[in-house]
C-alpha cells in the first residue's frame, strides 16, 4: 500500500474571511476555492493546507477552531518573514525565538485563532 501525503485542513466559520487572510499571507491565490463547498486549497510546495469550512453552531467548532493546529512552514528567513507579516498585520503570538535544536520559530494566529508556526533553520 502506498501513501500520499494530500493536504492539512484548517478549520474555520469564516471560510470567504478565511480565504483572504491566508491568500495575504501566502501572497497567492488558493489553486481550488469553492464557497459552497467551504473548501479551499492552497498549494506550498508538495503539500497542501486546506480550509474547511465549519457551521458556527456545530459541536466541532469547539474542538477544532481556534486551536494550535501543529502546522509548520519553513521559510528562508523567518525573522523576515515575520516582519513582511506584521507589516501586513498578521498577529504573531511572540516574536521569532532560536531554539536549541538550531532552527528559528514564531507562530501566528488567523482570524479566528488558529495558530500556525513558521520555521527556518
Amino acid at each position: 500500500m502506498d501513501f500520499e501525503f494530500y493536504a492539512q485542513r484548517v478549520f474555520v466559520t469564516g471560510f470567504t474571511e478565511a480565504v483572504e487572510f491566508y491568500s495575504k499571507v501566502f501572497s497567492r491565490e488558493p489553486e481550488f476555492s469553492d464557497q459552497s463547498l467551504g473548501w479551499a486549497e492552497f498549494n506550498l510546495g508538495g503539500a497542501k493546507l486546506a480550509l474547511e469550512r465549519l457551521d458556527a453552531d456545530s459541536d466541532e467548532v469547539k474542538e477544532l477552531v481556534g486551536r494550535f493546529v501543529g502546522i509548520s512552514l519553513q521559510v528562508e528567513d523567518v525573522s523576515q518573514s515575520y516582519r513582511e507579516l506584521v507589516e501586513q498585520g498578521v498577529k504573531f503570538t511572540g516574536e521569532p525565538e532560536k531554539q536549541v535544536w538550531g532552527g528559528t520559530l514564531a507562530h501566528f494566529s488567523d482570524p479566528e485563532g488558529n495558530v500556525i508556526s513558521l520555521f527556518s533553520m
